[in-house]
């Protein structure tokens, strides 16, 4: 469905219709002609060059969170969902939009929240709730600050222009240049990858802290393989290929908690599916979540191992690269996507996660506190806790 025969399902399903309240007709919702115009408009913002600066807003964005942590000298208890949604956001404006977004980071997280728990409200009911009610209300007070943000970036980027290497440059570009995009279209892309930019890139983040501080020994190996590439500094683009086990761990904690847990699609035409009619019009919900924890094609899916996603041999005695391209292959492992469709910010997310935790991992421990449940992982547009995820940080 999403490989082979993409072409014959498209986006225009209750999900995507609910997220659109929020991200408008950008990237993330439309289908067609429209959705391949708009990818190769902004694709050019993540190539190389891209990513390469990406690295330095990331690194930058967890050194000022180490810096508002202070002296961690002594145990300290921090909530990473809050601390790495304002790091993934501070990243985002950075890199993507040129843009400090720091002094409004707390505002924008909140509202994208806001904004998101309307949407998975709204996907769970078929008719559009009135305008009167507090979900709608909440809606509009959360896209007034998203809108009023993306404004602020428009009207200065447009004052005080600048060669258009990011996708803010861009979409401004696209939008005075010969054939005009409409002033909406370059709204929509922005709050779309102002939204969705961060939200799951925080949620990789978040979890594989999380899934770290349970795994003494994973830890101190991610660590000591950031220290002995970095001795102490900040990361390049160059450095990232000498990660490979700061990488396996994002794979890892994407595996067990994939950000973008659910994938819908509408049949445009009568399909078959392992053996299953799929009449035109239906609805098809994935979930990689599910393919992901599958016992057949995981050894021990519930444990957190990132070894799987290095060389050497699994316990069944099969070189992990080859299972990891066969499990690839059976689709066991998506949580970008796959096909034409997969997510246009996959080498973003990755460098960004790798460099957050590089930069943090050398300076402090985390762990769980003690008699702290396991967080509730609540199955939203993210996957994200259902309250705070507090964590244990001391210095390394």
């Amino acid at each position: 469905m999403l490989v082979d025969r993409a072409r014959d399902y498209d986006k225009a399903t209750v999900q995507y219709r609910s997220l659109s309240m929020v991200t408008g007709e950008g990237l993330l919702t439309t289908s067609g002609e429209v959705w391949r115009r708009q990818r190769r408009m902004v694709q050019p913002a993540f190539h190389r060059a891209g990513l390469e600066a990406v690295v330095a807003h990331a690194s930058s964005a967890a050194s000022a969170l180490l810096g508002r942590w202070g002296d961690v000298s002594r145990r300290a208890v921090v909530d990473v969902d809050e601390a790495m949604m304002r790091v993934a956001l501070e990243t985002v404006g950075a890199s993507l939009f040129g843009t400090d977004l720091s002094a409004d980071a707390d505002r924008l997280a909140r509202a994208t929240l806001e904004a998101l728990d309307v949407v998975v409200a709204s996907a769970q009911v078929p008719i559009r709730l009135p305008a009167w009610t507090p979900a709608q209300r909440r809606l509009r007070s959360a896209l007034e600050d998203l809108d009023g943000a993306v404004d602020h970036m428009i009207a200065a980027r447009l004052a005080d222009p600048r060669p258009p290497v990011d996708l803010l440059g861009m979409l401004l570009e696209a939008m005075t240049g010969d054939d005009p995009i409409p002033r909406r279209e370059v709204r929509d892309e922005l709050v779309a990858f102002m939204v969705a930019g961060h939200e799951t890139a925080a949620s990789a983040l978040m979890w594989s802290l999380w899934l770290l501080a349970g795994d003494g020994a994973a830890q101190d190996r991610a660590a000591g393989e950031a220290a002995a590439v970095l001795g102490g500094a900040a990361p390049t683009y160059d450095d990232l290929d000498r990660l490979p086990y700061l990488r396996a761990v994002v794979d890892e904690a994407m595996r067990l908690y994939p950000p973008v847990w659910l994938v819908s699609r509408r049949a445009l035409v009568d399909d078959v599916l392992g053996g299953r009619e799929i009449p035109a019009g239906s609805l098809v919900i994935m979930t990689p979540y599910l393919a992901q924890r599958d016992g057949s094609l995981w050894a021990d899916p519930e444990e957190f191992r990132p070894e799987r996603f290095l060389g050497g041999a699994s316990p069944s005695g099969e070189a992990e690269p080859a299972r990891r391209a066969r499990v690839q292959a059976d689709a066991a492992y998506w949580p970008f996507g796959l096909g034409p469709r997969m997510c246009i910010g996959k080498d973003f997310a990755y460098v960004e996660a790798i460099t957050v935790l590089a930069v943090l991992l050398q300076r402090v421990r985390v762990a769980r506190v003690p008699g702290e449940p396991a967080p509730h992982a609540v199955p939203l547009v993210t996957l994200r806790p259902a309250d705070a995820l507090p964590l244990v940080i001391r210095p390394r």
